[in-house]
């Protein structure tokens, strides 16, 4: 049993499942994000915002909400919004966090305009000039929807006849496409906790395609915490995310993602403000590196649930 205070946390909702292109996933994250509260003695219930009107939160007497949704409505200030009209507290990051860390490309330009690191890009809409985009950001790129995570819709480019069906497939997921600079080097993710930056995590995927299968339902990508970077490099990595976090007022927990480039260069690529928490999920991992393991990692997540 744990040594926190559970009794004090209330009815607990734990909101997973949802209506975006992730709710499988959210549905693997908030099965065990449950289970978890449960076992520490948490008084914990699932709650589908997709099956269920949100104002019965209010109705059934919960005290917080222990976000598990991603993706849209869940993850881009929709359901923070509610929340926050209900008075009910709830985990992770504020309505204009959650929506700004949702869109890939507001998120840049925040991050540009405050002089950080991260790949170039330019906008993709059915009237672009495919080829220019691809001799001004150079081969291969990346095209992927604004607002989606967990690569849905997103493609490798390697050849310009393949970068209109490339927005294609992503348009069909969201209006806004980004075309994206790629940026040759190792994969890095760096999760936090409140303040406290969490170690970071190389991610070493089969042909460097670290996409939706691969990160979710094979066991072909290897994960190394610690990373193996030198400390000092770490540390810098560490120091830009949670700056980057800070510029879009990112709090309680989340992930960002980045490039190590192969000249030593940190490149920024996009903020996860309700990551995943399955087996194969990335913070969960980081914090048992420093000895927080999950039920206590999912016990201190929702003891920072607030309002506002």
């Amino acid at each position: 049993m744990s040594t926190h205070d559970t009794a004090a946390l209330g009815k607990v909702a734990v909101l997973f499942g949802g209506g975006s292109a992730e709710r499988e996933i959210s549905i693997m994250s908030g099965s065990a994000v449950l289970a978890a509260l449960k076992e520490q003695g948490v008084d914990a219930h699932a709650f589908d915002p997709a099956e269920r009107d949100l104002w019965e939160l209010k109705r059934d007497g919960f005290d917080r909400a222990f976000i598990a949704l991603h993706g849209r409505g869940g993850e881009d200030g929709t359901i923070q919004g509610a929340l926050e009209c209900l008075g009910i507290p709830y985990t992770g990051s504020g309505v204009m966090a959650s929506a700004i860390g949702m869109d890939k490309w507001r998120t840049k330009m925040v991050w540009l305009s405050a002089g950080l690191p991260t790949p170039r890009y330019k906008l993709l809409h059915a009237g672009s000039d495919f080829r220019a985009v691809a001799n001004e950001l150079g081969l291969p790129l990346f095209v992927k929807p604004a607002r989606e995570g967990s690569s849905v819709g997103a493609t490798k480019v390697t050849r310009i006849e393949d970068l209109e069906g490339a927005y294609e497939k992503a348009a069909r997921c969201d209006p806004l496409v980004l075309a994206e600079q790629f940026i040759s080097g190792q994969e890095l993710t760096a999760p936090f906790l409140g303040d406290m930056a969490l170690p970071l995590i190389r991610i070493e995927a089969p042909q460097g395609n670290y996409d939706y299968q691969n990160k979710y339902f094979t066991d072909d990508v290897k994960y190394h915490c610690p990373s193996g970077l030198d400390a000092d490099l770490e540390q810098e990595i560490q120091d830009l995310v949670m700056r980057a976090a800070r510029l879009i007022d990112c709090r309680g927990w989340g992930r960002a993602d980045l490039m190590l480039g192969e000249d030593g260069r940190p490149w920024l690529l996009e903020i996860n403000t309700s990551p995943g928490m399955t087996s194969h999920s990335l913070v969960p991992m980081a914090a048992r590196a420093v000895g927080i393991e999950f039920g206590e990692l999912c016990l201190r997540i929702l003891e920072s649930a607030r309002l506002g």
